[in-house]
């Protein structure tokens, strides 16, 4: 079960690619979005990253913060941002606890086995930290400017 629209996005504590601790209030008074991935450095993870990197002054523009949530240790995150010099900050859910918080975590298949792991979903949190739009099944190649359209 996903959050949805015009509900109140719960706080939360991660180590980002530095190993610093970030928490969602820390944004309050921006728009966030709030990206859930599978894996660094696989091929949707890194169209998708790329794509908010080669669209990020738009972002700024708009006045919204990017942050990207993965599994990853706070180690792949950095080597991750490092490689395809991505602008914005991933956080490390290595026990999957926001993943849980945000529904975005559960059973999966592909290619005929099962397993658990991140359903790629993003959310546009207000500069109040309401949930304003949620993006399920995301496309990693049409995403970014799927959420600019949106913004407008």
């Amino acid at each position: 079960m996903t959050l949805t629209a015009n509900t109140q996005a719960p706080n939360f504590r991660l180590e980002d690619e530095n190993g610093d601790v970030r928490e969602l209030q820390d944004y309050k008074g921006s728009p966030v979005l709030l990206y859930f991935y599978p894996k660094d450095d696989t091929p949707g993870c890194t169209t998708e990253a790329c794509n908010f990197r080669d669209d990020y002054s738009t972002y700024e523009k708009a006045g919204v913060r990017i942050i990207g949530v993965s599994p990853d240790t706070v180690k792949a995150h950095k080597k991750f941002k490092e490689k395809y010099h991505l602008p914005f900050t991933l956080l490390a859910d290595v026990e999957h606890t926001v993943c849980q918080l945000y529904g975005v975590w559960g059973r999966k298949k592909f290619m005929g086995k099962e397993y658990d792991g991140v359903f790629r979903t993003t959310f546009l949190i207000d500069n109040e930290g309401m949930i304003k739009k949620v993006y399920e099944n995301v496309k990693p190649a049409d995403h970014s400017k799927q959420i600019i359209d949106d913004l407008g």
